[in-house]
């Protein structure tokens, strides 16, 4: 029997699955889909993400291969939040399609010898395991729930999903722009709508956005061409040029968030714990955040280092995390979606208590990176040289304790 089964080959379920490796469990990943989704919503990686990445000695590609990005928005205001002034090596985003993230997760967690079973999907649990579509049991002491925000995991757990439904959606296009903007990333934003352009591997062009019309309770229907072309032009005066699309979709801002992130011997996390608006680019951060506070303990569990109870400081220490998150999307929401006379002064004045208020900003920028995390028992420690010479971040890469001026310092970067 397989000490931990992971569902869902997703970059939250491929970083756990490296993470228990690292640790010593044994894992298998399923994964329903046969070929890995070329076309997915997250793009941006975080200065906290970047961090955990060089803690573990795989940040090298990303870094060559990502768009860094020297700032972040709350709520698309125009005034952005300036990362040079965060306590991190990392001063920037990294704009990197999901699926080049995903292959390099499945490229390190393969490496340390998971192994990922693509056309494998689980349609309910069993004691001791899961059990797929073909009736094939597989069996572990432990499941965890990378499965999405349709988690049949979660379901099948009988863990509850509480939240709210969509009121309005976004829309996004992957373009070739002949006329693309001259400063690379920018954005527009007035009483018809608010919209980013973002740059692309690949000479290709992200424009996301939303727009009055999209305030509605009721699923807009497919996105087309013509539509995205109407609606960028009405916000930004210019369509860009824009032709031979890659990916055209809709998405909304239903919020919810799982009643626990523990049942028993299941355990959720990424998207299967929480879903909300993807404002800021943060989803898939904190679900690599949230593998990055199990997959220790997890191994240490199954491995036999630690008491089980260990377990149960992951809800307790995560749940939080995600709760925050779902606020903090969902007041960007209702910035972004305010197109009306009072919600563009409201806008307006927002931006410039920003512009001329650098610790409100920075505690925004804090917050949209993910460094602002703290745990009851430990805040983050940023990485720093110890007293023999070597980086913290590459002292931590082995997956073990770390023993500093400040305390001990977790696997995960935490004060123990």
């Amino acid at each position: 029997m397989l000490d931990v089964v992971i569902v869902g080959a997703g970059p939250t379920g491929l970083w756990l699955a490296g993470e228990l490796r690292l640790g010593g469990a044994s894992v298998v990943v399923l994964e329903a889909r046969l070929e890995r989704d070329r076309n997915s919503k997250a793009l941006t990686i975080h200065p906290r993400t970047v961090e955990v990445l060089d803690c573990r000695g795989v940040v090298e590609p990303f870094l060559a291969e990502g768009l860094r990005i020297p700032n972040g928005h709350f709520g698309g205001l125009p005034d952005r939040l300036d990362f040079a002034v965060l306590d991190t090596p990392y001063p920037f985003t990294l704009a990197l399609p999901q699926v080049r993230t995903e292959e390099l997760l499945e490229e390190r967690a393969v490496g340390l010898g998971a192994v990922v079973r693509r056309g494998c999907r689980v349609t309910g649990l069993t004691e001791g395991g899961v059990v797929l579509d073909d009736g094939e049991v597989v069996g572990a002491r432990y499941v965890v729930g990378c499965d999405g925000t349709r988690s049949t995991v979660r379901a099948a757990a009988g863990v509850d999903f509480p939240g709210t439904d969509a009121t309005t959606w976004g829309w996004l296009g992957d373009v070739v722009l002949d006329d693309p903007p001259s400063r690379g990333f920018t954005s527009a934003t007035g009483a018809d709508g608010g919209l980013m352009v973002v740059p692309l591997p690949g000479g290709v062009h992200r424009i996301v956005g939303g727009d009055p019309a999209s305030n509605r309770p009721e699923w807009p229907g497919e996105l087309t061409l013509d539509e995205l072309r109407a609606v960028v032009k009405a916000i930004a005066g210019t369509d860009f040029g824009m032709r031979d699309p890659r990916w055209l979709s809709r998405f909304g801002n239903a919020t919810r968030q799982a009643a626990a992130y523990r049942a028993g011997t299941v355990l959720l996390a990424g998207d299967a714990a929480h879903m909300h608006f993807p404002t800021g680019g943060v989803g898939m951060n904190v679900g690599i955040q949230d593998a990055h506070n199990l997959g220790w303990k997890l191994a240490a569990v199954v491995t036999g280092r630690a008491d089980e109870a260990l377990l149960d400081t992951y809800h307790e220490e995560r749940h939080p995390v995600g709760a925050a998150l779902l606020t903090h999307t969902r007041a960007q929401t209702a910035l972004m979606t305010a197109y009306t006379p009072e919600g563009q002064a409201l806008r307006a004045l927002l931006s410039g208590l920003i512009a001329s208020a650098p610790d409100m900003s920075r505690e925004l920028a804090e917050r949209l990176s993910g460094l602002d995390v703290a745990y009851a028992t430990g805040r983050r420690v940023s990485d720093q040289v110890l007293p023999d010479g070597g980086r913290l971040f590459e002292r931590l890469r082995g997956g073990g304790h770390v023993r500093t001026a400040a305390g001990v310092v977790r696997p995960d970067g935490h004060l123990a």
